[in-house]
């Protein structure tokens, strides 16, 4: 039995509306049961089966921020587009709220293809997914799985198991501090437990420190004001819940991207914190059709939305030459 879900009906996004696109509120639903709140974008006068894409992130974000400016500004180059929020987040059901899981959020992929698969508006034989930030690594772990991808753009990709259980650039990367994490993210399950309810991790901290770190500063920059702020958003509010962590320590989410046999485009700010996830991840690809676009002196945030960096045209092109 599929949740009933509460849908604003205003358009209440991040980014203005297209006049080019028409725009509606979709729900489905993935195989553990959760259902799933989306944007479905057309190109207006679109006629036949479009050619239809998924869209996904950042990690923490919804989809009335950046995978929404995404499906539109796709969908005005003629791709059905699809903008979902994960289980858990955002519009979209699940309960206990705000937690992410590596296995769940590569099902939420899967579930928007079952729904592109069957919709009538979409071409079931070229459907391909876009993902940003987090999302990326769930979509390149999806593509990995799913044959009906038929093809994949990652935008400012992480890898969220290997930061979790490593730290960012490795840092800690030892037995060690992976003992200690553990130790601390079990004994706040207890404390959860005890308590009835989950302690959140916090969101992009606020007000900023002084001798905050560059990416930290960019985070804010998008999540804490108006630029890219929402009042669903994990990030721009109070977070995931603290045990989320503990899935992604223990799962690897990319063990076979070296078996995608589909086409992978890998879009990274060449000045990016989060760079070496794409570089990383780009060496383990095989095959001819996958490709690293590095974009000068870009950094992570600003392929969540500035329109002049995000190589949109590029995108359409890729999709248009592996969705057929």
């Amino acid at each position: 039995m599929t949740e009933t879900l509460q849908l604003v009906t205003e358009w209440d996004k991040t980014f203005p509306k297209s006049d080019k696109v028409d725009h509606r509120k979709v729900t489905f639903h993935n195989r553990y049961g959760i259902t799933l709140a989306a944007d479905l974008y057309a190109p207006k006068q679109a006629e036949g089966k479009l050619p239809a894409l998924a869209v996904c992130g950042p990690f923490g974000a919804v989809k009335e921020q950046a995978s929404g400016l995404y499906a539109q500004a796709m969908a005005e180059r003629g791709f059905l587009t699809l903008a979902f929020d994960p289980s858990y987040t955002g519009e979209s059901g699940g309960a206990p709220r705000y937690v992410a899981s590596p296995d769940i959020n590569t099902e939420d992929f899967q579930a928007a293809v079952d729904y592109l698969s069957v919709c009538g508006e979409a071409d079931p034989d070229r459907i391909g997914i876009i993902g940003i930030c987090g999302w990326g690594g769930m979509a390149l772990n999806a593509a990995a799985i799913d044959t009906r991808i038929k093809a994949t753009v990652t935008s400012t990709m992480y890898d969220m198991s290997r930061v979790n259980a490593k730290g960012y650039f490795d840092a800690e990367d030892s037995e060690t501090s992976r003992h200690e994490k553990r130790a601390a993210l079990n004994a706040q399950r207890t404390e959860d437990y005890r308590n009835g309810s989950y302690a959140r991790a916090g969101g992009v901290v606020d007000p900023l420190p002084e001798d905050a770190p560059f990416f930290v500063k960019d985070y804010h920059d998008y999540y804490k004001t108006q630029r890219g702020y929402h009042a669903r958003s994990l990030n721009s509010n109070d977070g995931w819940n603290v045990t989320s962590t503990l899935s992604f320590l223990n799962m690897p989410i990319l063990h076979y991207i070296g078996e995608i046999r589909s086409a992978v485009l890998l879009i990274h700010g060449e000045k990016a914190h989060s760079c070496y996830f794409s570089k990383d991840a780009y060496q383990r690809l095989t095959g001819s059709n996958k490709e690293l676009l590095l974009i000068p002196d870009a950094v992570h945030t600003d392929l969540y939305d500035r329109m002049d960096v995000i190589p949109f045209d590029k995108m359409a092109e890729f999709f248009r030459s592996n969705l057929k």
